[in-house]
């Protein structure tokens, strides 16, 4: 059994954090200590595949991200871990914990995932190894998982067993902030809708300062962005669909010079991971503009019908406590709330009815995930320049 700020110490000397997380019992002691060092940083999820993501926003900006989670939380974590630190090459450190293990008694619901979690893990080509037990193992551990970090540039997992952290106190619980957003009265349901989707996405990227960072979800929105004002500053989400946000979110809590960060969201994507909105309400960054270009379905996989013409995207807003949200649909009203959005602070959520349909010649972004991703990071770096 080691101690919890023993193996900080050996991270904090690799400049690693924050840590982002979802609890498991097997954990407790670990993430109860760090909770309440006042030397690190843990920011919780509400699920492990928004940890992969927000922490992969942390990478982009700088940091060296650790995700914690439980194993039976893995297949949660697979989507952003196969189609977005994979393709991107993100090299972040993971803990996750085996419950089920072989061999020990636990609830039946961990046999199985306790029989498969080094394999799943090795199947999506994440290293793995044991998470240090006792003390002359901690520094072998991490030494072996930065060396994968360096060679792979893919992520790495310790599997912690039952047991391998000394107890730690529970820390106090915070008073969490009621929702402090404003409602604006944009447009109702009943306006008009006079957007093309293109014309919101160059309405959004032109209003943006050069600084400005722009993050677009997977399918035709990051392809149209593409076409329409590809830059160093634009990120395309080429899959984890859902995860742009919450990417977006790290992003905007990191970027060293606080410029503006912006996500183009799509109704179908903000549904897929909802949660998003909860956290970003939460860590409210002030430099984060969340949109969401809505048109009532999921055109890129042939038009299906989404479920978003019940869904009050401002109002969902609000209530997770962003600064602003308002719905539009008329490219007046568009250039009105970006204006706003961008001399007030955020989070702001703007809702954008849009109509069905592409731009004729949609191009694909020609430039790999890696070479988005290098020249994203440098843009950042260089403080948008």
């Amino acid at each position: 059994m080691i101690q919890a700020a023993d193996f900080l110490a050996a991270l904090d000397a690799a400049g690693c954090g924050p840590y982002v997380g979802v609890p498991c019992s097997f954990l407790t002691p670990f993430i109860n200590f760090t909770i309440a060092s006042p030397r690190h940083e843990y920011l919780a999820a509400s699920n492990e595949g928004e940890a992969v993501a927000l922490a992969a926003g942390a990478y982009l900006a700088g940091r060296r991200p650790v995700v914690m989670f439980q194993n039976s939380g893995l297949s949660n974590a697979l989507s952003p871990l196969t189609s977005l630190t994979w393709p991107f090459r993100i090299p972040l450190l993971l803990i996750a914990t085996l419950r089920g293990e072989p061999g020990l008694k636990d609830e039946p619901q961990h046999e199985l995932m306790g029989e498969i979690t080094e394999g799943m893990l090795r199947l999506a080509q994440v290293g793995c190894g044991p998470f240090p037990r006792e003390p002359a193992e901690i520094a072998p551990a991490v030494q072996r998982a930065l060396a994968h970090l360096e060679a792979t540039s893919l992520p790495w997992a310790w599997i912690m067993r039952h047991g391998s952290v000394a107890e730690s106190p529970a820390p106090p619980l915070r008073p969490v902030a009621a929702p402090r957003g404003e409602a604006l009265p944009g447009e109702g349901p009943e306006a008009p809708v006079a957007l093309e989707r293109a014309q919101a996405i160059a309405a959004v990227a032109d209003a943006l300062p050069v600084p400005a960072a722009l993050i677009a979800t997977t399918g035709k929105i990051g392809r149209e962005l593409f076409t329409l004002r590809e830059r160093p500053g634009n990120l395309y989400v080429v899959g984890s669909m859902g995860c742009a946000s919450s990417l977006g979110l790290g992003v905007a809590l990191y970027r060293p010079d606080g410029a503006p960060v912006a996500v183009l969201d799509g109704d179908g994507a903000a549904l897929m991971r909802l949660e998003a909105l909860a956290s970003i309400g939460h860590y409210a960054p002030r430099n984060l503009l969340h949109v969401i270009l809505d048109n009532g379905m999921h055109e890129s996989t042939g038009g299906q019908q989404s479920l978003s013409g019940g869904v009050r995207f401002a109002d969902v807003a609000l209530a997770c406590g962003y600064a602003s949200a308002e719905s539009l649909a008329s490219g007046a009203a568009l250039g009105r709330a970006l204006r706003r959005c961008l001399k007030t602070p955020g989070p702001h959520l703007l809702h954008v009815r849009v109509k069905p349909g592409a731009l004729d010649k949609l191009g694909r972004p020609t430039l790999t995930p890696v070479q988005v991703k290098a020249r994203f990071m440098d843009f950042l770096a260089r403080g948008g320049r």
